[in-house]
């Protein structure tokens, strides 16, 4: 009787065990799909976000060469205008 009592609980713990087991292996495989999961929104996310910078970059560019162009303009006439000051002097000076 004690013996069959003694298997009887042997048996019972080693059917836990691989119950635990099962169990952990389960746990680890829902692990890694959750890391999944969450690995791809961030890239979704990433790739969205690095869009958002490109055309906000694309727009800004497009401004300041714009700003520049008409900045080079003006000091084109500036200095257009500083020369034919300078030659119009010269003339007088050389009457």
């Amino acid at each position: 009787m004690k013996t069959k009592f003694c298997l009887t609980i042997a048996a019972a713990l080693l059917a836990l065990t691989a119950l635990s087991y099962g169990q952990v292996g389960t746990d680890v495989k829902d692990a890694a799909k959750d890391t999944g999961h969450a690995t791809k929104k961030a890239a979704v996310k990433t790739g969205h976000a690095t869009e958002k910078a490109a055309d906000k970059t694309e727009d800004t560019t497009k401004t300041v060469a714009k700003d520049t162009g008409h900045g080079v303009k003006k000091g084109t006439k500036a200095v257009g205008k500083g020369v034919k000051k300078g030659a119009e002097k010269t003339e007088d000076v050389v009457k």
